[in-house]
């Protein structure tokens, strides 16, 4: 692509690089200069001009950043996402429906290295996205690109983007009160909120003492694909009332803790085919902790293994939930805070 000054009377064809006034108007930057438009900045006085011209081997800002987001997403219909071009050499990448963005980060980066001109931003992976939000954006940062740059990049980020959408629609939330004035209906409200942005709806609200008999017989109760414990009193042990009572009800735990705070005493385990959470105390907030990413991977079909979420760690220091609005200091980790993790 040829880039610079040039003489008015060689501008038809060429693309203009920068807006420029006209009688009546502006001519944007990025248009493509017909005989009217040359003469009418002639009219308006335009001697020289900034433009760029595309050679024969190269491809318009527009079709390169088409064609680069075809090949990341090949089948949108099937990945869960549209592609909305916007001109300028920019397309957007967006969520049909809810889920979890699902990337190989490698080949982004590999998209990236092949040509300055040629970027892709996106979400990070595995990130929780509503209907119409943004997952990526191409963008073709100058008016044209080399055709062999293009294909490099096609073929470094094929198929690398999709949504992951939800795969199960049910849930049981058992919660444990260890008061007799607790009704649950907070805990209950919250966690509904949190599965109605996938679209799973909860069973009724569901309350038993705090003890390891009466949950191990709700856990035997529950009816949803993935059942959920919320405890009155905090999980502060892998052998604790909670995850003895998956035990007994014939269940396993497959992993007590995370390495995310707010969220460090979570458990995971399974009952049967149907999976387990059992949800630290800040997940009666609706601001993010630890139990989000879990809940979030295991309603869109993501194995979840301790591995996985042992590696949750970095990144994994999430903002100050509301109910416990001290920040982390040396000292300050007493009994109150460990009620709320």
């Amino acid at each position: 692509m040829r880039f610079g000054p040039c003489p008015i009377t060689q501008a038809e064809g060429a693309i203009l690089a920068h807006s420029v006034a006209i009688a009546g108007g502006r001519l944007r930057k990025g248009r493509v200069l017909c005989a009217a438009d040359v003469a009418a900045l002639a009219a308006a006085g335009h001697v020289t001009l900034t433009l760029a011209r595309l050679d024969a081997d190269d491809v318009h800002e527009d079709d390169a950043a088409i064609a680069l987001a075809r090949a990341l997403v090949p089948e949108p219909e099937a990945a869960g996402l549209l592609l909305k071009p916007v001109g300028t050499g920019r397309v957007n990448i967006v969520a049909a429906g809810p889920g979890l963005v699902r990337l190989q980060a490698a080949r982004i980066h590999a998209v990236n290295s092949v040509d300055p001109a040629i970027t892709v931003a996106t979400l990070p992976d595995l990130i929780r996205v509503d209907p119409g939000a943004m997952v990526a954006t191409v963008k073709i940062i100058t008016y044209g690109v080399a055709r062999q740059a293009l294909q490099a990049a096609c073929l470094a980020g094929a198929s690398t983007l999709q949504l992951l959408p939800p795969v199960l629609r049910h849930a049981s939330l058992i919660q444990t009160h260890v008061e007799a004035r607790a009704d649950g209906a907070k805990g209950h409200a919250v966690t509904a909120a949190r599965l109605e942005r996938l679209g799973v709806a909860l069973d009724p609200l569901c309350v038993v003492p705090h003890q390891i008999a009466p949950l191990a017989e709700a856990l035997c109760a529950a009816k949803g694909d993935l059942i959920l414990i919320l405890t009155g009193s905090a999980t502060s042990d892998s052998f604790d009332t909670a995850p003895q009572a998956l035990r007994q009800a014939g269940g396993t735990v497959t992993h007590f803790g995370m390495p995310v705070d707010p969220g460090n005493l979570l458990f995971l385990g399974q009952l049967g085919t149907r999976p387990v959470i059992g949800l630290p105390g800040c997940a009666k907030s609706p601001a993010l902790n630890g139990a989000d990413w879990v809940l979030e991977r295991v309603i869109c079909g993501l194995e979840v293994t301790p591995a996985d979420i042992m590696a949750m760690g970095v990144g994994g220091l999430l903002k100050e939930i509301p109910t416990r609005p001290r920040p982390r200091r040396q000292g300050e980790e007493d009994a109150t805070q460990k009620q709320g993790d």
